[in-house]
């Protein structure tokens, strides 16, 4: 196993946890629009360690897959996933807390807010 320090260059999504799988794709460009992903999505990692200051996550690949986990080039896409088997469950307990955070400097709108509680306790 080896370790990959990405760095990011700006500010990483609180939602990014330790143990959440890290994919790349390569990026095209779009008229009008931005860029695109424009390859495959390749996956190539388990996030190990995350510095939120610094903006920097540190992957662990498996440098002796067969055959070998393709890694990402510099001004790839870099996007994490959940781990299904960890991520499942609904909220549960007495409270929930969620955080919302826009770094924007215009008007946004916030169209809606769902969420899902189970019952844990009587």
């Amino acid at each position: 196993m080896q370790i990959l320090n990405l760095s990011i260059g700006s500010p990483i999504n609180t939602s990014l946890q330790i143990g959440d799988y890290a994919y790349f794709s390569s990026v095209g460009t779009v008229p009008n629009s931005g860029f695109s992903t424009a390859g495959q999505v390749r996956f190539f990692g388990v996030v190990s360690n995350i510095d939120y200051e610094d903006f920097k996550v540190m992957v662990m690949y498996d440098d002796t897959a067969v055959p070998s986990i393709p890694l990402p080039n510099g001004g790839d896409y870099i996007m994490f996933g959940k781990n299904k088997a960890v991520n499942s469950s609904n909220v549960t307990g007495y409270y929930a807390e969620v955080k919302l955070v826009n770094y924007r400097t215009d008007e946004v709108e916030l169209f809606s807010i769902g969420s899902e509680v189970s019952q844990s306790s009587k």
